[in-house]
């Protein structure tokens, strides 16, 4: 009877630390499979495509000259007073958290204010937020199409001052040179959250 009770004892407790585990293994599958699977847009959205704009070297570049790697897209302009920084900064920690796991990632930034930010202009603003950032700049109509390729919003506000705003949408886009755009993070998604994100769409390709 007791050789009885302790093998029934036994079993109960492989029992609980099987399905502990399989809680546990249930918790984090889960948690990646909603990081870069559960809402996922990736092959739904008709965002990117082609574009040729001028780099901050002053070079002629194409989308798939500047999409040789994984990247982060990011439409802004250097003279953006609080928006913009924050949104460039939080990308380029992001992209600090992939390195430190082997992952290389190229930050982006494509200016909506190309007459006020050249390509000298745009180098020194990414060089300060990131030395793998790279700017992009063009003709109005050049930025116009890129931004009407990934469904961009900006408009510059009435001002005869030199020091005139641009209003303008603050999604951040990441694309792969074999799957071109696969996701968007929006301003309130942390440096953390991104990096997890990205990490997690890797692993799957």
């Amino acid at each position: 009877m007791k050789k009885n009770y302790l093998m029934l004892s036994a079993g109960l407790i492989i029992l609980v630390i099987l399905a502990f585990n399989g809680v546990i293994f249930y918790k984090k599958y889960y948690h990646e499979v909603t990081l870069c699977s559960l809402g996922n847009i990736s092959g739904k959205a008709n965002i990117g495509g082609k574009f040729n704009l001028v780099d901050e070297n002053e070079q002629l570049v194409s989308n798939t000259d500047v999409i040789d790697a994984p990247v982060l897209v990011y439409f802004g302009y250097t003279f953006c007073p609080d928006i913009c920084p924050i949104d460039v900064m939080r990308n380029a920690e992001a992209t600090e958290l992939l390195f430190a796991k082997g992952i290389r990632i190229k930050p982006i930034f494509i200016t909506i204010d190309p007459e006020r930010d050249t390509p000298k202009v745009l180098k020194e603003f990414t060089d300060l937020m990131h030395p793998e950032m790279l700017g992009l700049t063009g003709s109005l109509k050049q930025i116009k199409a890129a931004s009407i390729a990934y469904r961009t919003y900006y408009k510059k506000q009435v001002s005869e001052d030199e020091y005139y705003l641009v209003d303008h949408s603050t999604f951040t886009y990441f694309l792969t040179p074999q799957k071109g755009f696969v996701d968007f993070f929006r301003r309130e998604d942390s440096p953390e959250k991104i990096a997890e994100t990205i990490s997690c769409h890797l692993k799957k390709t």
